[in-house]
């Protein structure tokens, strides 16, 4: 048995103005429960609520709860299951239920999106997890070449490394990562998100690169009369790939290279960039002769133009906006797609602060962190002169942030 209903839906989009078809479905396994199915999602997962006093913050599940005959109510996704009570007759429930929905949609969508219980302890399971696997398949093997890999944290998942001894600075680390650790971890352990070298391989035992020198980068770029080159098999060994692959790219002109030197108070710094689609690397030369190198993903620029966009018109009463929910808004698609919004995130603040402009940024935070940005959030706002003021701890300082960014919404063009 099937019935449509009409509704009006369209989270994140601020008034609720899309027509949205609500098909109803009784389960031949149970005449007490019905599915409720719309064309969009109303929930971030399996949620399911056991009775109004669950539901009561709610505004979709405790409206359906105010139905006579409603025992149970449940979201996956696009669908919503009811169950009834025996003495309910669905031919008049179920069109309630439809209105029920069709009602309460708008307030919904204003809401925090439903989501299953956060598990705030899996990041620090996963921790535990990794570091049993890395005392306990990794690191015998890597002790015998005098170095060590050790956790750092975990983040949403994504798993952060440090090495020390013999691994620190040392050439083949990045194979080792790659081929070894890495593979070891994801044997181990489901679930992980990426997984990120902190090493400060330039203080390392033996460092990638030299402080003393004419190429401090030794083979990976070479100078080139004013400017330098980069070496094609070291950059393929970076991105993980074959160097003729890489070189293949290269010729069709699908790896783009940047010189920038610095002025002012960078001037004698060089800062080469290689990108290769979402693949970036990066050498920062002093003019010491020092070097830093970076591999990691390019922050799409177009992404963080409209992440601003959709941050500069959002509706006041519905900020700040989780991570999550800003993804789905934008339609940024997994993997990693809260990865990629924050990458976004970014850089909006560098441009920010390069405009004098308060962090846009600060407008988005993440649900199981209490309400807060991520880390990185505070650690570029210090890195570009913004971090916590005096006794500030990381609330006091989003909370001020929060309230600049704010406020130049409401000022008025060029005040």
């Amino acid at each position: 048995m099937a019935e449509a209903a009409r509704a009006r839906g369209g989270r994140g989009g601020g008034a609720v103005s899309a027509a949205v078809r609500i098909r109803a479905e009784t389960s031949p396994r149970d005449p007490d429960a019905a599915r409720f199915v719309l064309e969009r999602p109303v929930a971030d997962g399996a949620v399911a609520f056991d009775d109004a006093a669950a539901a009561a913050e709610a505004p979709l599940p405790a409206a359906l709860f105010a139905l006579d005959g409603v025992r149970r109510v449940a979201f996956d996704g696009p669908a919503i299951t009811v169950a009834k009570a025996a003495e309910a007759d669905w031919a008049a429930l179920k069109p309630a239920v439809a209105a029920a929905i069709r009602a309460a949609l708008p307030a919904h969508d204003a809401a925090p999106p439903l989501r299953p219980a956060q598990d705030l302890d899996a990041d620090a399971r996963m921790f535990e997890a990794v570091r049993k696997a890395l005392d306990g398949s990794a690191n015998p093997a890597i002790a015998k070449h005098g170095g060590r890999v050790d956790v750092v944290a975990v983040e949403n998942g994504d798993v952060k490394l440090r090495m020390s001894g013999g691994c620190q600075g040392c050439a083949a680390s990045s194979a080792t990562l790659r081929d070894g650790v890495e593979r070891i971890l994801r044997a181990a352990v489901p679930g992980i998100g990426r997984i990120v070298d902190v090493t400060d391989h330039a203080a390392g035992e033996n460092p990638f690169f030299r402080r003393e020198g004419a190429s401090p980068l030794g083979s990976a770029a070479t100078r080139d009369g004013d400017g330098w080159t980069v070496d094609a098999g070291r950059l393929a060994e970076r991105f993980g790939v074959e160097p003729e692959a890489l070189r293949a790219e290269m010729r069709a002109g699908r790896v783009a290279s940047v010189e920038e030197r610095g002025e002012g108070a960078d001037s004698g710094f060089t800062r080469l960039t290689v990108r290769w689609g979402k693949r970036l690397w990066r050498a920062v030369v002093g003019p010491d002769g020092a070097a830093r190198e970076e591999v990691g993903e390019a922050a799409d620029p177009a992404l963080a133009g409209r992440v601003r966009a959709y941050l500069e018109a959002a509706d006041p009463a519905r900020l700040p906006v989780s991570y999550g929910a800003l993804a789905e808004a934008l339609g940024v698609r997994p993997p990693h797609a809260i990865g990629q919004v924050a990458r976004a995130l970014e850089t909006t603040m560098r441009e920010d602060a390069a405009a004098g402009r308060p962090f846009v940024a600060a407008l988005v935070v993440g649900r199981a962190r209490g309400g807060l940005p991520a880390p990185g959030f505070f650690a570029l706002a210090a890195d570009l002169g913004r971090g916590p003021e005096g006794d500030e701890d990381a609330r006091a300082c989003h909370a001020r942030l929060f309230a600049e960014a704010m406020a130049a919404r409401t000022a008025p063009a060029g005040a």
